[in-house]
């Protein structure tokens, strides 16, 4: 791609604000705002409740980062990460119909961060979080969660876990195993590795091996563990014990990386079990290429990337399950509503066209977002 055609599309940003009434005349400007305003002002004040009704907050949601894990940039700070975030608000809008509004904030400290989106959360109805480095995302999630009563989903770890659910759920179906019998061997232990690892332990999934740059975690290890790790723990195979990417991956049914360029090598695929099915995620350059993972006998392939078959992407969740919370006005995002958000991504490949290298619907469908949101409000309901 040309970098001055892309610095030109994103000249003066990608979005704009544009009023939904009529400001033709003098009765249009006191009706929308004084005097007239004062008498929704009075509305809400006499009932809170009546600014979904009545305000942007039915439709609304902050999509806020720290901008310290952006994309596979890093660390780049606030400004350099509004760029991202307006694109998310941009998908947002186009695949969801949600008004979503980038926020970047100059701070890392957790409980700063936490007392700003509590502060601001009363216009919204629902938080994004987005590109906040682990584990103080966990943190921060699960701190808003307690303290506000909207959704707060941090997409890096449930976005990318639902979509991930979706495919494997189809890979599954094509190779003939179950989620309860497959070992998944899962490198990358940050937001999303972890997020991805209990919501398919959540899911059914009972043999679960997570690494990272020291290897195989399990119970009581020493060297590069933090709280997140320690608690993921719990989740993970039971006889889990020290050893090194390769030594997990042999024997292994499903590779899922959240992690970095060139992890895994052809020799290691195929030392996995029959039918390998490899999902290698990190971009631009996945764990493994494509090409090379089928010569090594990778059975499936999913990728981050657009220019292959089976890109597992995190736009097939985010904009469905807000639009289906806001239309509820949920108080949050429950695991059923996760599980079933994953169940109808899945389903959106008929059994007619469901085949290795079609195991999921392109990003670009945008019927996938209804049938995502329906599944939200139906499992709310129930």
């Amino acid at each position: 791609m040309d970098k001055n055609n892309i610095l030109k599309l994103h000249k003066s940003g990608k979005m704009e604000i544009k009023p939904t009434v009529p400001l033709k005349t003098k009765t249009d400007l006191s009706i929308a705002y004084t005097p007239g305003v004062a008498e929704v002002c009075l509305e809400i004040k006499n009932n809170p409740y009546k600014s979904y009704d009545y305000t942007i907050k039915n439709n609304s949601v902050a999509i806020i980062t720290d901008g310290s894990a952006v994309l596979g940039l890093g660390d780049i700070g606030p400004a350099a990460a509004l760029p991202v975030m307006e694109g998310k608000a941009i998908l947002f809008k186009e695949f969801g119909n949600v008004d979503a509004y980038p926020i970047c904030l100059s701070t890392k400290n957790p409980e700063k961060i936490i007392e700003i989106i509590s502060l601001i959360s009363v216009g919204f109805g629902g938080i994004n979080l987005e590109d906040i480095s682990s584990p103080r995302c966990f943190l921060i999630e699960e701190s808003l969660k307690k303290k506000i009563d909207i959704p707060v989903f941090h997409d890096d770890q449930h976005g990318t876990a639902i979509v991930v659910l979706a495919a494997l759920i189809n890979a599954l179906k094509i190779s003939e195993q179950k989620i309860s019998e497959v070992k998944i061997v899962i490198n990358g232990a940050g937001a999303a590795g972890i997020a991805i690892t209990k919501f398919l332990y959540k899911a059914g999934a009972k043999k679960i091996v997570l690494c990272d740059k020291s290897g195989i975690i399990y119970k009581g290890r020493k060297k590069r563990i933090n709280f997140a790790k320690k608690e993921v723990t719990k989740y993970l195979l039971k006889d889990s014990k020290p050893g090194s990417l390769k030594d997990a991956i042999e024997k292994a049914n499903v590779f899922i990386g959240v992690s970095g360029p060139n992890m895994i090598t052809k020799e290691m695929i195929k030392t996995m079990d029959k039918k390998p099915i490899i999902f290698a995620m990190a971009n631009p350059i996945p764990e493994i290429m494509p090409d090379e993972a089928k010569r090594a006998g990778a059975f499936i392939i999913g990728t981050g990337r657009s220019d292959f078959p089976n890109q597992i992407n995190n736009l097939l969740a985010f904009p469905g399950i807000f639009r289906g919370a806001l239309d509820i006005r949920a108080k949050k995002i429950t695991e059923k509503m996760k599980l079933e958000s994953a169940k109808a991504i899945a389903d959106m490949v008929s059994e007619k066209n469901l085949n290795p290298e079609n195991i999921i619907p392109s990003p670009l469908n945008k019927e996938v977002a209804k049938k995502v949101a329906q599944a939200v409000k139906k499992s709310y309901i129930q």
